[in-house]
């Protein structure tokens, strides 16, 4: 069975630097790629009453498809394994259940990602990841 290494992909250039740097160790030690990205839940009752969760469901398919699009494009040609998973919650938690549930050799990700003000008020993803992830965690500038 082979490693598996967890790359959140956000869409932002820190997770594409990260995605880089992730194909290069995956090569090394002849791992998989799982690239993952997460959607917020905007099934809530204040939203449902303006848009069905059948249209959250089809923005968030949407949304996923246009970051996940784009990280392929980048390992196109790169002759590594690669898996894409989607999950629906708050990006740190879901990328440290993800890792756990999937059994990752690593988690290698973005510095920064597309969340910058929400960073300054309630704390970085990265920086939660680092502190619940339970395999190792590589920051990419």
């Amino acid at each position: 069975m082979s490693q598996k290494i967890l790359v959140p992909i956000d869409g932002s250039d820190f997770s594409l630097r990260a995605l880089k740097h992730a194909i290069e160790i995956a090569k090394a030690i002849d791992a998989e790629l799982l690239l993952l990205n997460v959607q917020y839940n905007y099934n809530s009752p204040n939203i449902n009453r303006f848009v069905s969760k059948e249209q959250v469901r089809r923005y968030q398919q949407e949304n996923a498809k246009e970051v996940m699009d784009e990280a392929l494009n980048v390992i196109e040609n790169q002759e590594v394994t690669v898996h894409t998973k989607i999950r629906i919650g708050s990006p740190d938690y879901e990328i440290a259940k993800e890792a756990k549930e999937s059994k990752v050799y690593s988690i290698v990700m973005g510095s920064r990602g597309l969340g910058a003000i929400k960073s300054k008020i309630l704390g970085s993803v990265s920086f939660n990841v680092l502190h619940v992830a339970s395999c190792p965690v590589t920051m990419v500038k």
